[in-house]
């Protein structure tokens, strides 16, 4: 054989490789199944600082005065302390003649023995204040004297290298309660700020949640980032407040939705579930001011445009911590729930019932006479075994009874699987029996099991309950959160964005999915990896923060069928997987295609049923790395790219680039 007709081999073998390398998808234009609004959306749980120290603006911690706080396993509150405070001079908590019920506790301070001996107090906020050039600071104090004296109080505004940036005199006079406000001017920016407050005034003066709000707070109570932050994600569904911290450690520490709402001075504190979980990391001292309570995580669902998924306790404190022998302290009876029950349907009446009701009267009292329009709850969280239908039972009968009309979601279970017992099947096949709407699944799992879940729903029955993915991230190290590794880097973002392929093409059965947990703060966190990081002054937007806000800003209105050259869908053959939506809104055509292989693929996309299609967008979320992640310091280290494609006819022939997501949106030619 000559070297010419060789070569002339070689050059054809190496064709027929490329060729077949090849892929040759076909998107079929007729539209599937419907995929609901709620499809992609959050979930919030106070865990990280999620809450106070986040997302709620408040900047003093203790405000009232009640932390430190045990609650006893009858409901008993031992409280009252200086927690988050540091007093000099003479300073003393009592509780005679309080001016909030449910927060009685408050400070005095009292004139010193000596004219230079100073009385005050200092409040270093969550890791240090935030303070912002140009962004006031908002002070407010209940206060009083002792016998209807005249005094005054200082207030402080102190930076980190301990010198005054703003000062104001407050003159306190009577008896009553009073409050009194403040507006502190902010020179120049610190991260480490904090509040000093003197006795100036020859007359002791009671102190009572004292309070310390950025001027730029939206509504006067939320970080205006953090909300930009939600609201940019357009989410489609809110679930809140837990999560574990709907259950408690015990029941009396449990998330109590009627101590959320109402006069925020007296919405009682309670001991939140994660300050002395992580031994690892803990956070003695992390308390639920209930400041951000259930009115307002309604207001923010409105405000971010997602249907509110409140989740309410099914009588049953963690099963992770409890043992069912422990029953007397966490598990209440059977027929010992209807105060449960009753929670769960005051809190419909809350959101959705007339000014004439009690509950819909007090939300129409804080501000929002218009209903929330609620249309789903949750009842029980990562609840297993019997204990959880028998209970659930209860919940189901009395909601449909009431309101037939609201979708009551369930639970699987912690794990998304048999692996280790048959809780998940069990959980599965009591939710069926009791007819729930909807069943949580769980996971957090490592690339491997990521990528193989892709196909997960593909064989769920089409009949029964819908899934509701309501707590999923991948951990490149399988649950633990102490290694470094195990951060929001692009390979957990990649992993995350192969599995949603799965979801959406099911969506038939998939109805809601929503990453977990949402927040964390850099100095205070306990568990990651997470969807928004933040630090006293700024956030940071993950890998993880994109995957889902392209979903959620590329969701389509219907399913459509996309299959490779043998006829399958796409679901990790070479490294790919991928699926395909039409959006009647835009009348656009909208694939995404992951790609977790080390090389490029080549793809040629045909719609069927089409002629035309015009010049369309892809957006690219890329990085060489697989550990890179963003940073406070470096936030476009991981961010997507948009470019345009062109179309010739009907098709689209793309190269995806190795450790890719890709987003491809094709309008219909006109």
């Amino acid at each position: 054989m000559s070297r010419r007709i060789a070569f002339l081999l070689m050059m054809v073998c190496s064709a027929g490789i490329l060729f077949a390398e090849q892929h040759q998808w076909v998107v079929s234009s007729k539209p599937g199944a419907a995929i609901q609004p709620t499809m992609y959306g959050i979930f919030f749980e106070d865990i990280n600082y999620g809450a106070d120290g986040g997302l709620y603006a408040e900047l003093v911690q203790n405000r009232s005065f009640e932390a430190p706080l045990h609650i006893t396993p009858q409901g008993e509150r031992i409280c009252g302390g200086l927690q988050g405070w540091t007093a000099f001079g003479y300073v003393t908590i009592a509780d005679e003649h309080p001016a909030f019920a449910r927060n009685p506790h408050y400070v005095t301070l009292h004139a010193g023995s000596h004219p230079d001996k100073q009385t005050g107090l200092e409040n270093h906020g969550y890791f240090g204040m935030g303070l912002k050039k140009g962004v006031n600071a908002l002070f407010s104090v209940y206060a009083r004297t002792q016998g209807g004296a005249s005094s005054q109080i200082r207030v402080e505004l102190v930076d980190s290298h301990n010198r005054v940036m703003a000062t104001e005199h407050i003159a306190v006079k009577g008896n009553n309660w009073t409050k009194y406000t403040a507006d502190l001017a902010v020179p120049y920016t610190d991260s480490k700020g904090f509040l000093r407050i003197f006795l100036e005034g020859p007359a002791s003066v009671d102190l009572d949640h004292v309070s310390l709000f950025p001027a730029n707070a939206w509504k006067g109570m939320l970080r205006a980032d953090l909300v930009n932050d939600l609201r940019e994600l357009h989410p489609g569904v809110f679930r809140f407040p837990g999560g574990c911290i709907v259950e408690g450690t015990d029941l009396a520490t449990r998330y109590q939705w009627k101590n959320s709402v109402g006069r925020v001075e007296d919405r009682p504190m309670n001991e939140n579930r994660w300050n002395t979980t992580f031994v690892h990391r803990l956070s003695p001292s992390y308390y639920q001011s209930y400041g951000l309570g259930f009115y307002e995580l309604f207001l923010l669902s409105e405000e971010i445009g997602a249907a509110p998924l409140p989740v309410v306790s099914v009588g049953l404190a963690c099963q992770y911590q409890n043992r069912e022998a422990d029953s007397a302290r966490v598990y209440v009876a059977v027929n010992d729930l209807q105060p449960y029950i009753d929670d769960a349907l005051d809190l419909i009446e809350f959101a959705n019932g007339g000014t004439d009701t009690q509950w819909g009267k007090l939300r129409a009292d804080m501000g929002h006479p218009e209903p929330f329009h609620l249309q789903m709850i949750g009842v029980g969280n990562e609840q297993w075994g019997s204990l959880y239908p028998s209970r659930l039972e209860r919940f189901v009968k009395a909601i449909r009874a009431k309101y037939p009309d609201i979708k009551i979601v369930g639970s699987s279970g912690p794990e998304p699987d048999d692996k280790g017992g048959k809780q998940f099947s069990y959980g599965w096949e009591q939710m069926r029996r009791l007819g729930v709407d909807l069943v949580d699944e769980h996971y957090y799992k490592d690339p491997e099991w990521f990528i193989g879940a892709v196909n997960r729903y593909d064989t769920y029955s089409r009949k029964g309950p819908k899934v509701f993915a309501g707590e999923f991230a991948c951990h490149t190290t399988e649950r633990d959160v102490l290694k470094p590794e195990n951060k929001n880097n692009f390979e957990a973002a990649l992993y995350e964005a192969a599995l949603m392929t799965g979801l959406e093409r099911n969506a038939d059965v998939v109805h809601m999915a929503t990453y977990a947990p949402l927040f964390a703060h850099v100095e205070g966190w306990q568990w990651r990896p997470d969807l928004i990081w933040f630090d006293n002054l700024s956030s940071v937007r993950t890998p993880n923060w994109y995957v889902q806000q392209l979903y959620a800003t590329h969701r389509g209105t219907n399913v459509l069928a996309l299959k490779n050259e043998d006829g399958n869908a796409v679901t990790g053959q070479d490294g790919l997987c991928a699926s395909a939506v039409y959006d009647k809104t835009g009348n656009s055509y909208i694939v995404k295609v992951v790609n977790v292989s080390n090389e490029p693929q080549d793809i040629t996309l045909t719609f069927k049923g089409i002629k035309t299609l015009g010049e369309g967008t892809v957006t690219l979320l890329h990085h060489d790395d697989l550990t890179a992640f963003n940073e406070i310091s470096n936030q476009h280290i991981v961010v997507p790219q948009s470019s345009s494609v062109k179309t010739v006819g009907n098709r689209l022939s793309v190269t995806v680039p190795a450790k890719t997501f890709a987003v491809y949106t094709l309008p219909l030619k006109k």
